[in-house]
């Protein structure tokens, strides 16, 4: 394992029936490859030794003997190899005949027998195997050599505890896989021979999404496929690797030569969810009595096959998609359906509050920018839904002296085109006397000239509340509150913060899903895709010579696109920045960003993070919509006073 990253393979290889050469000769060659391409575990069908389908031939001595010749030969293949795998074959003891993965280390042969046989519709099972109790271990002989025989045991490979099911051990109620992985198995291999039906493959994918978020495991699949006998079934060949309820790779079925899906499984995040996970912990120690874990001796690895493994990995990259925008899921439908999601989740909160407060009125600051934009679509549906008037909603536009014609433009009429009450107050009378009452220089372009303004527009909006008995609407976002990017006692306070839980990376998707919404040539939508294409800026520095925005907010605190990224890994799976650091220089491209640019802000993110907390502490109220939250009084708490000095690059 490194960088807390594990390569498993799932393969599935062509088969002939009980023509054991031939298939053992397909599994040397496609464990070779796979450990050129540094794979460290790797997974193949069940019975992928003598074929699945092989049926009363399992009774047969001669097939018998030759599939424990061909593990033989597979062990000492093993011998130097950095890889370890599991193959499926029979196995013959005290008179009974069991259907069994071999887990092959450097050498050693452990070996799993399956614990549920089915015997319906098309499975015949029970006819040649027999099933064995988990808590149970035999001493199995293999061709004059001896072996362990078990169910539910976790095993260790390079750093990491295994289990291994066996095909219909997934499908029963509580399958094997659910006590490995309370039992500490990060990484569950099934060896299968599902056949093929209309509508099964996409039920195996939610079944094995599933399996792996309920585990919180990485889950390997390997299912027989091009070869096997089609007197009755047809099996397709899937090879599939998921991790903690998502799919990361599957292969093409169907196709022979597309037979093997390669990842790197992230083990770290697979502990850090476990240990924040407390209930997971509690219902292993009511479930996992009768899981047996190996030892913490591994099979011992060969110095020549450690160095060899290190320069592979040297040069290897990660075999990992890393999403540059986790945030954001990817496809149209997609994307329409989370900003639906998260629309409904801020409306219905928004809603409840108004009814709870029995509140008609709320005040609303608007600026033209992405996130008073949002918070007044959200507002908008929220009396929609309520039936209360719109002009119950007060927009207050308060130019100042960065306010920038297209701005105000865009604040202004997307208000007359939505409908609600709009007032306008220019704020710079009230802070040039605030500046000759405090002794500051208006020249002077510093936090004291910024501040003042974000104070004088809070100000205006609380006292506008107070005045229509409605409550002030918060705009901030959780991307501004992550780099404590507000003015304290400022834009950092409302009575309701509704975008709290939105990052910065999806208000512009959400935007622009209202504008997709509305009508084609309607100004909403016009005024709406002005508002996206605008550059985020807080517009408290005055604008330049020809009018445009001078103060862009990215210049001054890094891309947001890297900012919630680094956001996503540090809350969602407590990642260090060593690590965020890897991802990130996966993610993004050397165009996007140099090395050192990443580093830069991800300096400047931690920084900002820790010292920031202050304000996140006294957050008003506002509603969860992903994984990731700031408040203070649910997901996130943290001193205000906490060293940032281990989180420094």
């Amino acid at each position: 394992m490194h960088n807390g990253f594990l390569r498993v393979a799932a393969a599935a290889p062509t088969v002939k029936v009980a023509d054991v050469r031939f298939n053992l000769s397909q599994i040397k060659s496609k464990i070779l490859e796979l450990e050129k391409n540094g794979v460290e575990l790797a997974v193949f069908p069940e019975m992928c030794i003598t074929a699945y389908t092989c049926a009363d031939l399992f009774h047969n001595s001669t097939l018998i003997d030759a599939a424990a010749e061909a593990l033989i030969e597979l062990r000492e293949l093993s011998l130097g190899l950095d890889i370890h795998f599991a193959v499926g074959l029979p196995i013959r003891h005290s008179g009974a005949l069991y259907n069994c993965a071999a887990l092959v280390r450097n050498g050693r042969i452990d070996l799993v027998a399956k614990s549920y046989i089915p015997n319906y519709n098309e499975f015949y099972e029970r006819r040649w195997w027999r099933p064995m109790q988990p808590g149970i271990t035999e001493t199995v002989d293999i061709m004059g050599e001896t072996a362990e025989m078990s169910t539910g045991k976790v095993f260790r490979s390079h750093g990491v505890k295994v289990g291994i099911e066996i095909c219909e051990d997934l499908w029963v109620p509580i399958p094997p896989s659910c006590r490995l992985a309370m039992a500490g198995a990060h990484v569950i291999l099934n060896l299968s021979a599902s056949d093929d039906l209309i509508g099964k493959y996409a039920y195996l994918q939610s079944l094995l999404r599933q399996q792996s978020a309920r585990c919180m495991c990485a889950y390997a699949y390997a299912g027989a496929g091009w070869g096997e006998s089609s007197t009755d079934l047809t099996f397709d060949g899937k090879a599939i690797i998921c991790e903690n309820g998502s799919m990361l790779r599957a292969n093409k079925r169907w196709t022979p030569e597309d037979n093997t899906v390669i990842c790197d499984v992230d083990v770290d995040a697979i502990d850090r969810d476990r240990m924040h996970m407390t209930t997971f912990t509690d219902c292993a120690n009511i479930e996992c009595h009768a899981i047996v874990i190996e030892s913490s001796s591994e099979a011992p690895i060969s110095n020549d096959s450690l160095d060899k493994n290190t320069a592979n990995f040297a040069g290897r990259g990660l075999m990992r998609y890393i999403d540059p925008h986790p945030f954001v899921p990817s496809g149209d439908e997609a994307i329409r359906e989370r900003c639906e999601e998260i629309i409904n989740i801020q409306v219905a909160a928004l809603a409840k509050r108004l009814d709870a407060i029995n509140c008609k009125s709320i005040t609303i600051g608007i600026s033209g920018g992405l996130d008073s934009t949002l918070a007044l679509l959200i507002a908008v549906r929220t009396f929609d839904r309520l039936k209360l008037d719109r002009k119950g909603i007060i927009g207050v536009t308060m130019p100042g002296f960065g306010t920038t014609d297209r701005t105000h433009s865009n604040a202004v009429e997307l208000m007359n085109e939505l409908g609600v009450t709009i007032r306008e107050i220019s704020i710079v009378p009230a802070v040039n006397q605030h500046f000759k009452d405090i002794g500051h220089d208006p020249a002077i372009h510093d936090v004291t000239y910024e501040n003042s303004q974000a104070r004088q527009r809070t100000f205006l909006l609380m006292d506008i509340a107070n005045q229509t008995g409605g409550i002030v609407l918060g705009t901030g976002d959780l991307s501004e509150l992550a780099l404590g990017w507000a003015t304290y006692n400022g834009d950092h306070m409302s009575m309701y913060g509704v975008n709290a839980g939105v990052p910065k990376t999806l208000v512009k998707y959400l935007v622009r899903y209202f504008a997709m919404e509305a009508g084609k040539d309607s100004g909403v939508r016009l005024r709406l895709l002005d508002i996206v294409d605008t550059p985020i800026s807080p517009e408290l520095i005055p604008a330049d010579e020809n009018g445009n925005i001078k103060q862009k907010t990215e210049d001054l605190v890094g891309p947001y696109e890297l900012h919630d990224f680094f956001l996503y890994y540090m809350l969602r799976f407590g990642f260090t920045p060593e690590r965020i650091y890897l991802l990130a220089r996966h993610a993004f491209t050397d165009e996007q960003y140099s090395d050192e640019t990443i580093k830069h802000w991800l300096s400047t993110f931690m920084r900002r993070f820790f010292s920031q907390q202050f304000k996140r502490s006294c957050l008003p109220d506002g509603p969860k919509v992903g994984s990731v939250c700031l408040s203070p009084r649910g997901d996130w708490r943290m001193p205000s006073d906490a060293s940032s000095t281990l989180w420094k690059l």
